[in-house]
């Protein structure tokens, strides 16, 4: 043990006071802290309370014997990570087995020997510094990815009321990805957006994302980068593709859509590389229709020297644009099947109504009623909703 640590605590559970009295001098004359109980349920008392380090436990005692007291222990969460020792007169393979299963560490047999009594300890107690230490490191990650990701939402732009009236849901994934929207307007003629997705998950995944908005915002702020136009989709791309191969970004790639609207014309200019297609929902006579706005185009950074082509498509009033990423319709379902974005597009179409364009709260809370326990969320959720001005 460090001479800067406390010492280790150690809970012994066993109702012979012989053996009792035995196991707490032994242990607190090697230097550990040691707390005892005369019965299962006190055991678990006690354990509950301190979080013991280790715990010996009888296996044969009345009312709540040690296989029981091990199931309790280890099915609490924060107890969990104890140390279970079962001290036992029982040698055969059989009755080892049934101690494994109710999830003992270890054994130590009757009558007790100071030697194997110290090993195992021992060798108990550094099996359980170095899962604390895993779990600090574990919380540590944790902690780093809820920063980074409140970093990538800090740099998502704020809703707009006017000329267009744009929303967004995002929800990052506990393990953090690579999703990434932006929307913003070049004078007061155009609006331009797009989402993309990197591949893989955590810090890799989103430090691509974030060079390529900051990439994107600064090229079209200046309106002019030298090698491509901004109000040109399939430039944007093919000029993305050209400085983000995989091979120079540890094998990462991405999907994007983007587009540019133009305000005086009504028309949606639009260009994918691989990314899930844009829904363009318009209204005919009392009829919702969502058509897909997709472009032929592969991943951006798979291969070099890639053409990518755009596509044009007037905007009447109404009408409503979404963006999407795939984690807002690849979960499993209730009856266990993947949820699609066939299921996700006639979604949308029932949810528009005559008069009102859906909030995004209750268009996700319809999304999520489809998806079984802790499906939903395993992956980025981007969506970003564009209901365009009536004339």
């Amino acid at each position: 043990m460090s001479g800067d640590r406390r010492p280790y605590q150690i809970l012994v559970i066993d109702d012979d006071p012989t053996t009792r009295l035995l196991l707490r001098k032994t242990l607190k004359d090697l230097g550990y802290e040691v707390a005892v109980a005369s019965h299962g349920r006190e055991g678990i008392a006690i354990a509950t309370a301190e979080k013991p380090a280790l715990i010996i436990c009888d296996w044969m005692m009345p009312e709540l014997d040690g296989l029981e007291v091990c199931r309790q222990i280890k099915q609490d969460q924060e107890l969990s990570r104890s140390f279970f020792v079962l001290l036992t007169a029982k040698g055969e393979v059989e009755d080892r087995i049934q101690g494994l299963d109710a999830g003992a560490d270890e054994f130590l047999s009757k009558p007790i020997d100071p030697n194997e009594l110290r090993a195992r300890i021992q060798a108990g107690l550094r099996l359980y510094q170095l899962n604390q230490d895993l779990l600090k490191q574990k919380q540590l990650l944790e902690a780093e990815l809820h920063e980074a990701a409140a970093y990538v939402r800090s740099l998502l732009p704020a809703p707009q009321e006017a000329p267009c009236k744009i929303n967004y849901y995002f929800l990052p994934s506990s393990q953090l990805g690579g999703d990434c929207f932006d929307f913003f307007w070049v004078g007061d003629r155009y609006l331009v957006l797009h989402i993309l997705d990197v591949s893989g998950h955590g810090l890799g995944a989103a430090l691509p994302s974030v060079s390529v908005l900051n990439l994107l915002r600064s090229t079209t702020r200046e309106q002019t980068s030298g090698s491509f136009d901004y109000l040109h989709p399939a430039q944007v791309l093919e000029a993305l593709n050209s400085g983000f191969q995989m091979t120079d970004q540890q094998e990462k790639y991405f999907t994007i859509w983007y587009g540019v609207y133009d305000r005086q014309t009504r028309q949606l200019t639009y260009a994918s590389g691989g990314h899930p297609p844009a829904l363009l929902l318009t209204r005919e006579a009392d009829q919702w229709q969502a058509t897909l706005l997709k472009t032929p185009g592969i991943p951006i950074g798979m291969f070099a020297d890639m053409a990518f082509t755009e596509a044009t498509i007037a905007v009447p009033s109404p009408a409503v644009l979404y963006l999407f990423s795939d984690g807002i319709y690849e979960f499993e379902t209730t009856d266990n099947k993947v949820w699609g974005l066939e299921a996700f597009r006639a979604l949308l179409m029932a949810a528009h109504t005559q008069d009102s364009v859906p909030s995004l709260p209750q268009l996700m809370a319809q999304v999520q009623s489809h998806a079984a326990a802790h499906a939903f969320g395993s992956d980025d959720v981007s969506l970003v909703q564009v209901a365009f001005p009536a004339v």
